[in-house]
């Protein structure tokens, strides 16, 4: 009885063994591992991760989605969820992100050197990763750089039927009225996008590098559009596409105002991340000054991380002046903005 008791015991002892090892076996396996939930749908982006991958050893899962389905699908997954980083453009989508509680605070130092406090949220709910800047965008043959000023002036008489920008569906157009309802409040913003819809060459339609291809064509003079299309188009395998970005200038209003809107691309570390140091290392690799350098290069975004050089192209451009606003004020304005957008009759 002892002899079978003993080996009862010993028997035990090794089951227990194994079932504190095959416990511990998962957290040690997913350290090596960030699943990304993402928005940014970028050739540069995928470079980045395989990039980290091979330094750090970290294998990095993406899954792509529009900000808003993928926001549902972690709040949907809740503790269950796979998600360790949420990457998204536009400030008042990740502000979003952070009010439905999918976010928790990024705690790192590393991070907070790299990123200054107006490209992160106040309490570091996400971090910003780029920034774009939504300029006026003019033709070379047609118009002088002194002929513009502000994006209120766009409104002006002098640029009736001049005007090319894409359709209010579009977040960019949504975003900069919300900064302008901020600044100069709804009614002048109301009047401004009213205006705006009589200077139009044409009902909005296409995306960005369409409103440059309308200004080759001669359907406007003048376009309100993100720079790093403008990047993009000059660099691209299209020949039509550069010939069309070779014929603007860029242009950066409200340099003795206000200052030209930016937006911004940023990151945020899940509030049920199961991989929370590996997804900061990732956080920290993105916002460091070689990748910063990669994405200003190769997709013509502005650096959040101020010791990155600029590339020749966004050095070309000149320095400008930034719009002070809290991002999170384009998603608190976001239905204000849209309101507006609709009574103007901007299609």
């Amino acid at each position: 009885m002892k002899q079978r008791k003993s080996f009862s015991a010993v028997f035990s002892a090794i089951l227990i063994l194994i079932f504190l090892v095959g416990c511990g076996s998962p957290t040690s396996s997913t350290e090596k591992v960030v699943n990304v939930y993402t928005a940014r749908n970028y050739e540069v982006d995928k470079t980045l991760f395989k990039q980290f991958s091979e330094q750090s050893g970290i294998k990095v899962n993406v899954i792509e989605g529009k900000a808003e389905e993928l926001i549902e699908r972690i709040k949907r997954e809740g503790e269950n969820s796979t998600a360790d980083l949420f990457i998204t453009v536009d400030g008042g989508i990740l502000n979003r992100a952070k009010e439905q509680g999918i976010l928790q605070p990024v705690e790192s130092n590393v991070v907070n050197q790299q990123v200054p406090k107006n490209l992160r949220d106040k309490e570091n709910h996400w971090i910003g990763l780029s920034t774009r800047a939504r300029v006026i965008v003019y033709a070379k043959d047609r118009v002088k750089p002194g002929d513009l000023s502000t994006y209120e002036d766009l409104a002006s008489n002098k640029w009736k039927g001049k005007v090319l920008v894409r359709s209010s569906t579009s977040l960019y157009n949504q975003s900069l009225v919300a900064s302008l309802i901020e600044l100069i409040g709804e009614k002048k913003t109301e009047e401004w996008a009213k205006e705006i819809v009589t200077n139009m060459g044409r009902t909005p339609e296409g995306g960005d590098r369409d409103q440059v291809k309308g200004i080759a064509a001669g359907i406007g003079d003048v376009a309100i559009m993100n720079t790093y299309y403008v990047g993009g188009m000059l660099n691209s395998k299209d020949p039509e596409e550069v010939k069309a970005a070779k014929q603007v200038g860029v242009f950066f209003p409200n340099q003795e105002t206000t200052g030209t809107h930016i937006n911004i691309s940023g990151v945020g570390l899940t509030k049920y991340s199961k991989n929370e140091k590996s997804a900061i290392k990732l956080i920290e690799f993105l916002t460091g000054k070689e990748a910063q350098e990669t994405i200003a290069k190769e997709n013509f975004e502005f650096p959040v991380n101020t010791q990155a050089k600029l590339p020749e192209l966004l050095k070309s451009w000149g320095e400008f002046k930034v719009q002070e606003i809290d991002f999170a004020k384009l998603g608190v304005h976001n239905k204000k903005a849209l309101e507006i957008l609709n009574k103007a009759g901007w299609k």
